[in-house]
C-alpha cells in the first residue's frame, strides 16, 4: 500500500469548453477543496497525495494510471470547483475513470466527493462505479472512513457516508456538521500540487494579458447566508451560513504563496466576499501593509458592498469586484430571492469605478420568469453598465439549488448529460422560462454575448483602460463560434408556450 488517500481533481476542458478551451481563455484554478482536505488529513497523520488531471493535461486513462500508480486505500475524485457551477459538469466521465481505476487496482477503494455528490448522494452512488460517496465537506467522513478501511471488516455508520448495504441499497450516515472552526484548518496543501501550471482568468489580467501565471487561489470565509433561487452552494454545507477564516492565517497564507510561488494574481473564492465591513477592512488592511505587488478579484454583492469597503480592498490590491447584477427586469429579481433594489446598481457602480476598482458584472438570462422583452431589457442594461468584463449565462437548474427541484417537481427538461449544465459546452441545454424554449434562451445568450464583445462602446473603453493588445485579445475571443446542439433561432415571440423541450 503506497498512501492512505489520493485525492483527484478531474478535467474535461475541451469537452467543458469548447473552441474557448483552444484559445486559453479559460483559468486553470487550483483545487482548494482537495487541497483542504489533504492537508487536513495528512495533519492528522494520514498519507496522503493529491493530484490534478486538469492542471497536468491528463486524459482519463492517464488520471486513472495516476490514481493506480499513487497505491492508495482510497482513491477519491474531487468533483468541485471553484464556484458552484463547476461541480456538476466535472462529473463528466466520473464514473469511467473510477471504472477504470478499478481496472487497474481493484483493491482500491474509491470514493467520490463535492458539491453535486452532496447535492445527489444516492443517485451518484447508484450511477457512478464507485464504492463510496462523501455527502458534506468530508472533514468528519474521510478520517473515520480510512480508520475503518485500515482495521478492516465492516465499515460502520459514519457521519455522511453513503454505500450500498449487502442487499444493493443505499445506507447513509447522518448529515455531518459543518467545520466550525477554520483557525483549526491548516493552510490548504499547495505543496503537493504543480502551482507553476494554473493560471488566471484572462479578464483578471486585462491589465497585462501575457501575465496569467503564476496564479493562486485563497478562501477567507466558507459558505453563503443568502438564498438565491439558482444557487447550489449550499448543498455541500447542509444550509446556508458563513463562517470565517482568521485573518492573520489569510495574511501567512499570501505571504507563502509570494515567498514560495512569485503569485501576483489572486481570486478570493469566498461566495460573499464584501458582507461585513468591518472585516473587510480589517483584512484588507492587513494585506496592504505586507506591500505585495498583488492582483486580486472578489466576489461583491450591490446591497452590501459600502465605500470603506471599496477604498481599503484597493489598497490592498483588489483590481477587480465581480457583481451579480443577473437581470434588469424588477418582477424577475424579485422572484428569484436576489435582494437588492435595482435602483441601488448605478451608485454602486459609480462608487467601484471611483475607487479605481474594474467590474466584472454576471448577468443571467432565463429565469423561470423571464420573456422575450425581459431579456431585451437586461441586454440593454448590461451595455448600459459596459462593464470591462461581463459573465452571460444562460440559467442551469444546478443539481442543489431550488431551480433544480422546481425543475424536477414539474417536469421540465434537464441536460441529458453532466456536460450539458457547463455553459459552453455543445450540450448547453438552459431552463425553459414561462413563455420560452430552452433553446430560444441558449440562442438568445449568445447573441448577447457577440452583442456585447462587439461594441465599438466596450472596445474603445478597453482601448483606453486597457491598450489595443487587449483590444486585439478581446476580438480574436469573439471570433470564437461555440457549437450548440440545442440552441434554436428566435422567431419572435409567440406567447406562453410553457416549459417545452
Amino acid at each position: 500500500m503506497g498512501h492512505d488517500i489520493a485525492l483527484l481533481k478531474p478535467g474535461s476542458q475541451k469537452q467543458l469548453y469548447g473552441n474557448l478551451s483552444d484559445f486559453e481563455l479559460t483559468a486553470i484554478e487550483p483545487p482548494l477543496w482537495a487541497a483542504l482536505l489533504a492537508a487536513y488529513l495528512r495533519q492528522k497523520g494520514f498519507s496522503v497525495a493529491l493530484l490534478d488531471a486538469e492542471a497536468e493535461g491528463w486524459t482519463r486513462e492517464q488520471a486513472a494510471a495516476a490514481l493506480a500508480e499513487a497505491a492508495p486505500r482510497l482513491a477519491v475524485l474531487v468533483a468541485s470547483g471553484t464556484n458552484p457551477s463547476a461541480s456538476t459538469m466535472n462529473m463528466l466521465g466520473a464514473g469511467e475513470l473510477m471504472a477504470r481505476v478499478k481496472e487497474l487496482a481493484p483493491g482500491t477503494a474509491t470514493m467520490l466527493l463535492g458539491l453535486h455528490p452532496s447535492a445527489l448522494p444516492e443517485r451518484t452512488l447508484l450511477e457512478e462505479k464507485t464504492d463510496f460517496v462523501c455527502q458534506g465537506e468530508g472533514f468528519h467522513t474521510l478520517p473515520a472512513l480510512l480508520a475503518a478501511l485500515a482495521a478492516g471488516g465492516e465499515i460502520p455508520e459514519i457521519p455522511g457516508l453513503w454505500r450500498l448495504g449487502a442487499d444493493g441499497r443505499p445506507l447513509a450516515g447522518p448529515r455531518p456538521p459543518v467545520f466550525a472552526d477554520l483557525g483549526a484548518l491548516p493552510r490548504p496543501a499547495w505543496d503537493l500540487l504543480p502551482m507553476g501550471r494554473y493560471r488566471a482568468h484572462n479578464w483578471h489580467c486585462f491589465d497585462d494579458i501575457a501575465r496569467r501565471q503564476p496564479y493562486a487561489v485563497i478562501y477567507t470565509s466558507l459558505g453563503c447566508p443568502f438564498r438565491c433561487s439558482f444557487c447550489c452552494i449550499s448543498a455541500l454545507f447542509g444550509r446556508p451560513g458563513i463562517r470565517y477564516r482568521p485573518i492573520a492565517d489569510v495574511v501567512a497564507e499570501i505571504d507563502w504563496l509570494v515567498a514560495n510561488h512569485g503569485v501576483r494574481n489572486i481570486k478570493i473564492l469566498d461566495e460573499m466576499f464584501a458582507l461585513d465591513e468591518q472585516r473587510v477592512v480589517a483584512l484588507c488592511r492587513a494585506i496592504a501593509e505586507r506591500g505585495h505587488d498583488l492582483n486580486i478579484w472578489a466576489y461583491a454583492r450591490v446591497n452590501t458592498v459600502t465605500w470603506p469597503m471599496l477604498e481599503a480592498m484597493k489598497r490592498a490590491g483588489v483590481n477587480w469586484l465581480a457583481y451579480g447584477f443577473e437581470t434588469a427586469s424588477r418582477r424577475v429579481l424579485a422572484a428569484n430571492a436576489k435582494g437588492y433594489d435595482l435602483g441601488q446598481v448605478d451608485a454602486v457602480v459609480a462608487m467601484t469605478r471611483q475607487a479605481g476598482i474594474h467590474i466584472c458584472a454576471n448577468f443571467i438570462f432565463g429565469l423561470p420568469e423571464d420573456d422575450y422583452d425581459s431579456l431585451q431589457e437586461t441586454l440593454a442594461r448590461m451595455q448600459d453598465i459596459n462593464a470591462e468584463w461581463a459573465n452571460i449565462y444562460s440559467v442551469m437548474a444546478y443539481p442543489g439549488s431550488r431551480l433544480h427541484a422546481t425543475a424536477v417537481e414539474r417536469g421540465w427538461p434537464l441536460p441529458e448529460t453532466w456536460d450539458g449544465y457547463s455553459q459552453y459546452s455543445p450540450r448547453c441545454r438552459p431552463l425553459p422560462t414561462d413563455s420560452l424554449t430552452g433553446g430560444q434562451v441558449l440562442a438568445f445568450r449568445d447573441y448577447a454575448f457577440e452583442a456585447y464583445y462587439r461594441n465599438p462602446r466596450y472596445l474603445d473603453m478597453i482601448r483606453r483602460t486597457f491598450g489595443l493588445p487587449t483590444v486585439r485579445h478581446i476580438q480574436r475571443m469573439a471570433e470564437k463560434p461555440l457549437a450548440r446542439l440545442h440552441a434554436e433561432p428566435y422567431a419572435g415571440c409567440a406567447g406562453p408556450q410553457g416549459p417545452t423541450p
